[in-house]
């Protein structure tokens, strides 16, 4: 990392930016392409959980390619300067890197979608449909390394 002044390197602030975050992007490679799409989440230790419909492009890539990126930030906030070159941000985000797994077993894919629930709900106990896991695609993520940065005035 360039500003090593900016960096976080504790991983309990580094969790607790993916905690207050409520969109994750996640970055995937369609061959020389790049795709990156928003979404919301949840995370268990080192794994992120997505949901997603069954087909699409997403789920298209992490088919051929199962590396993927992802981000997410915190305490955004414009700073204005006298001319436009000093105008900046302060913010507090979290990236990284690991393998998605689009997950097929009942079980494990009601524990990443009680994860994501509970992230927004604060909530812990949800019941699904067999219809609705049937319907829906769970991505588990395995993060594989993760670094956060800062700019806070």
């Amino acid at each position: 990392m360039r500003r090593k002044d900016r960096e976080i390197t504790d991983q309990t602030e580094i969790k607790a930016i993916m905690e207050e975050a409520m969109v994750c992007r996640l970055g995937l490679c369609d061959g020389s392409e790049p795709y990156v799409v928003p979404l919301s989440f949840g995370i268990e230790g080192d794994t992120l959980y997505v949901h997603s419909a069954q087909e699409g492009r997403k789920i298209d890539i992490i088919k051929k390619n199962n590396t993927v990126c992802f981000e997410a930030e915190t305490h955004t906030e414009l700073v204005k300067g006298e001319i436009p070159c000093n105008w900046t941000m302060n913010y507090c985000s979290v990236i990284g890197k690991g393998k998605a797994y689009i997950l097929e077993d009942p079980e494990e894919k009601k524990k990443g979608l009680d994860c994501i629930m509970k992230k927004y709900s604060k909530e812990d106990s949800f019941a699904y449909s067999d219809s609705m896991l049937n319907r829906v695609a769970v991505i588990k993520i395995k993060i594989e390394e993760s670094s956060g940065k800062q700019r806070q005035n």
